[in-house]
C-alpha cells in the first residue's frame, strides 16, 4: 500500500468514523513507525500529510462546593492524593509518583521531578496539608522499616541513577510518598522492590465520589487541576505566579484559565442581571402529567435506516416526531 491507500485510510477515520483528531494523529504516527522503521521503506509522502488540528476545548472547572463534595466523599489515600491536586495543582502522575526527598514541610514546597516535558518545578504545599503529609510519611517510614526487616524495602530508581548510586534503592529519601500495597519481584535485578500507587486507584476513587457527591460534571483527575489554576485567578493572584505554579512552558497554555473566568480580567456583567428582578422566571412544572404534549417522552419507535439530523429522521416516511 502506497500514498493513497494511506491517505484514503486516514480520511476515511475522520470523515466516516468520525474519530478524535488525536486518534487520527496517533494512526498516522503509528503508520510512520511502520513504514519508517519496520518495512525500513521511505516515507517521505508520509510526512506531507496534514495532521489534523486538535480542537479548543474549555476546561471543567469545579466550584469550591463541589469540589469540597467531591473530596469529602472520599477517603484515605485516594483522598489525600486528591487533597495535593486540588492544593499544589498537580498532574496526576506528578502527585503519585513523588517521594519523600521531594517534599520540604518546613519551607511549604513540593519539588516535582520530570513533569510534562522533562522539567523541574516548585509548587507550594498548603499549609491545612502539612499535617496530613507529615502523617503519611510517617506510615511510609513505619512500612519502609517492616520491608527492610522482611529483606525487602527496595525501590525503583529513575533511568540508570541505580547503577551509580547502589545503595539508593534502599534509602528512604528515595521511597514513594503513596506506594503501593504489594511488593514485586523486579525482573532484572531479581529484587523485590515495591512501585508508587497506580494511578487507576485515583482515577476510579475520583469516579465513585464524582457519583456519590452527585455532580453533574464530568469529573476527573486532571479536573482539581484546573479547579486549582482557577480558583487563584479569582483570589486575585497574577497569572504569571499561576503559570509558575503550573509549570506551563507558554503563557499563552495559562490563559486559557482567563476564558474560563468568562471575564478576561474586565469583570463583565450581563445586561440580564439588571432586569432579572423585574422580569422573574416561571419554572416549568417537574410534573410529567403537567408536561405539555410535544415534551413528554415517547416509547421506542423502530426507524427505518436514515440519516438523522438534530434527533430527526430524514430521507424517510416516517414524520410522527414532527408531528407530537
Amino acid at each position: 500500500m502506497g500514498e493513497r491507500e494511506v491517505t484514503a485510510f486516514l480520511s476515511d477515520l475522520a470523515t466516516t468514523r468520525r474519530v478524535a483528531s488525536s486518534t487520527q494523529n496517533q494512526a498516522l504516527a503509528a503508520l510512520i513507525f511502520l513504514y519508517r522503521d519496520v518495512l525500513d521503506a521511505p516515507v517521505g509522502w508520509l510526512d506531507q500529510l496534514i495532521r489534523a488540528k486538535r480542537p479548543h476545548r474549555v476546561p471543567t472547572v469545579l466550584s469550591r462546593d463541589e469540589a469540597r463534595r467531591l473530596i469529602s466523599a472520599m477517603t484515605g489515600v485516594p483522598q489525600l492524593v486528591a487533597m495535593v491536586l486540588y492544593g499544589s495543582g498537580l498532574r496526576l502522575m506528578e502527585a503519585v509518583t513523588l517521594r519523600v526527598k521531594d517534599i520540604d514541610l518546613d519551607r511549604r514546597e513540593i519539588i516535582v521531578r520530570r513533569g510534562k516535558g522533562g522539567r523541574d518545578r516548585l509548587t507550594l504545599l498548603p499549609d491545612s496539608l502539612v499535617e496530613p503529609v507529615h502523617a503519611q510519611i510517617a506510615r511510609v517510614r513505619a512500612l519502609h522499616r517492616a520491608d527492610r526487616a522482611a529483606g525487602r524495602g527496595g525501590m525503583a530508581l529513575p533511568e540508570a541513577f541505580e547503577r551509580k548510586a547502589p545503595n539508593a534503592v534502599f534509602d528512604f529519601r528515595w521511597h514513594w510518598v503513596f506506594p503501593a500495597t504489594r511488593a514485586y519481584r523486579d525482573p532484572r535485578s531479581a529484587r523485590w522492590v515495591r512501585h508508587h500507587c497506580h494511578e487507576t486507584v485515583i482515577q476510579r476513587a475520583v469516579a465513585t465520589a464524582a457519583q456519590l457527591a452527585a455532580l453533574d460534571k464530568r469529573v476527573t483527575c486532571h479536573t482539581f487541576r484546573h479547579s486549582f489554576a482557577t480558583h487563584l485567578l479569582e483570589a486575585g493572584y497574577d497569572i504569571r505566579t499561576v503559570q509558575e505554579l503550573l509549570g506551563h512552558r507558554s503563557l499563552n497554555t495559562t490563559m486559557i484559565y482567563t476564558h474560563v473566568l468568562n471575564r478576561g480580567g474586565r469583570g463583565v456583567r450581563s445586561p440580564i442581571d439588571a432586569l432579572a428582578a423585574e422580569i422573574g422566571f416561571v419554572p416549568l412544572p417537574t410534573d410529567v402529567a403537567r408536561l405539555p404534549i410535544h415534551a413528554r417522552p415517547t416509547g421506542a419507535v423502530s426507524l427505518s435506516h436514515g440519516r438523522i439530523v438534530d434527533g430527526r429522521l430524514h430521507n424517510s416516511k416516517w414524520r410522527g416526531d414532527l408531528r407530537r
